[in-house]
């Protein structure tokens, strides 16, 4: 064992030094194109769906801009739980694999396709990406992108797109926020409920109500009027302060938490559910946690509802930019949010940076709810060796794990929600 790991190590020594054009600076460039390797570039390969084992960074062709499409030089991706939802296969109708995943990334505009107005090569932009995006370089049409501010990082422009966009639309257009109105939001201390906390802040007298471990609460307790631990009967606790509940409920969890979340409506709340990350419950997809999860949502009444006064709604913002066709409302959207940043009202809050090598790392922090907003995959960040080891190379334990992991095409699948 002793033997093999050294050999895993050089290996990995070797990899790095590949990757970095063998000069052996840090962070010296790994996303720019190279003499005699401009048609290749490093990207994050998901080989098949199950364990964080199934990723790795390969090279593969690089791809060049069709009409109406920007090549975009990738300089930071941001993370999101979808990704480990497309990463387990828990999603409607996945694409196959190989692919390489990833839905928005900032970075520099390297090439026009035919009839691309409003750009210019050199342009710093952001961008919404139908996977591809954990890449050394991406093709999306021109209607995805957006030019960054000048004083936004390209970190922080990674982490932007999907959170903010996410917030303000279940906010604002859905749920349709007032002043004097309360929002409840799980998951308050990752990217998209840290968005809403600082959205909810630009409208007067607007309590927020959020849940998040424990130990998130020093580092956000100001971003919100009252924190309950995740783990805790937040709906006595919400009920003690507000005694007819709240007016918007925002859902990340589903499960028994729908539930739970419509009864604190108000007449005339809108309850939204967003996502299902109860269901994602270990590394791999698990048919028990969905079949848990499912059984778990209470059984919407209609007449219930009408009786009650009250609204139940969706929202996925990958569905309607990439299968609903609402890239212009999106656009009227990101205005209004690029407004906001710039006269220095909201502002994404980066948890961590990773190099594509330490994409698993990086995976595993959401899975264990360590993240205080967004993860980003930094292109031009050179992996620590430990992590790179780690990273490119298939445990023992994954590969026990990808033999029983077997027959998931049978399984059913959970929605694609965002």
């Amino acid at each position: 064992m002793a033997k093999e790991g050294a050999q895993r190590a050089e290996e990995t020594e070797q990899m790095i030094e590949k990757e970095s054009g063998g000069d052996g600076a840090e962070g010296s460039g790994a996303g720019s194109p190279r003499a005699g390797d401009t048609k290749e570039m490093r990207a994050v390969l998901l080989c098949a769906f199950g364990g964080l084992n199934k990723l790795r960074v390969s090279r593969k062709a690089m791809p060049e801009p069709q009409d109406g499409e920007l090549k975009i030089r990738v300089k930071a991706c941001g993370l999101n739980f979808i990704d480990l939802m497309v990463r387990q296969g828990n999603i409607d109708n996945p694409p196959k694999t190989p692919l390489v995943p990833g839905f928005e990334c900032s970075g520099i505009v390297e090439a026009l396709g035919d009839s691309v107005k409003g750009f210019e090569i050199g342009d710093r932009v952001m961008a919404f990406v139908n996977y591809n995006a954990w890449a050394e370089v991406v093709c999306t049409p021109v209607e995805f992108v957006y030019k960054i501010p000048d004083d936004m990082s390209f970190s922080e422009a990674a982490a932007f797109p999907v959170n903010f966009v996410t917030a303000y639309m279940m906010l604002f257009e859905v749920a349709n926020l007032r002043e004097g109105m309360s929002v409840l939001v799980h998951s308050a201390g990752g990217g998209v409920g840290q968005a809403v906390a600082q959205l909810c802040s630009t409208i007067p007298n607007v309590t927020v109500f959020g849940t998040a471990s424990s130990f998130k609460h020093e580092a956000i307790k100001d971003s919100v009027t009252h924190l309950f631990d995740r783990n805790a009967d937040y709906v006595q606790e919400v009920k003690r302060i507000s005694t007819d509940g709240v007016d918007i409920v925002l859902d990340c969890l589903c499960g028994e938490n729908t539930g739970k979340g419509l009864s604190l409506l108000k007449p005339l709340g809108t309850y939204i559910l967003y996502g299902s990350s109860n269901m994602v419950t270990g590394e791999t997809k698990s048919f028990f946690s969905f079949a848990k999860s499912w059984w778990q949502v209470e059984k919407v009444n209609p007449i219930k509802l009408y009786e009650e006064n009250k609204v139940i709604a969706g929202f996925s913002l990958l569905n309607l930019l990439f299968k609903q066709n609402r890239s212009g409302l999106i656009k009227g959207v990101m205005d209004k949010l690029l407004n906001l940043y710039n006269t220095k009202k909201i502002k994404p809050v980066v948890d961590s940076l990773w190099a594509l090598e330490e994409v698993k790392e990086a995976m595993q922090r959401i899975h264990d709810r360590g993240n205080i907003g967004k993860l980003i995959l930094d292109v031009e960040k050179a992996p620590t060796p430990l992590m790179a080891n780690d990273s490119t190379e298939t445990s023992e334990a994954g590969e026990e794990e990808e033999d029983h992991e077997g027959d998931n095409e049978n399984k059913e699948r959970m929605p694609f929600i965002q």
